[in-house]
């Protein structure tokens, strides 16, 4: 099994948990859909699987500025 994530590294790598939160449930939607993890992870969750694809920076969290409407 590998190491626990834990929120206070995973929002380090990102501008804002509300992105780290979106793009995880993007990610783990597209893995319930069909899609194949991009890394070989133990975890069956597919949520747990796109964090830890956040945390190894398999995926790019993009934060649109601020104002746009």
């Amino acid at each position: 099994m590998g190491r626990r994530l834990s929120l206070q590294e995973l929002t380090d790598q990102v501008e804002s948990k509300y992105a780290l939160v979106v793009a995880s449930a993007r990610r783990a939607r597209a893995i319930m859909d069909g899609h194949q993890p991009l890394l070989d992870v133990v975890h069956t969750k597919p949520v747990t699987i796109a964090l830890e694809e956040i945390d190894h920076g398999m995926i790019q969290i993009e934060v649109p500025p601020v104002g746009i409407k």
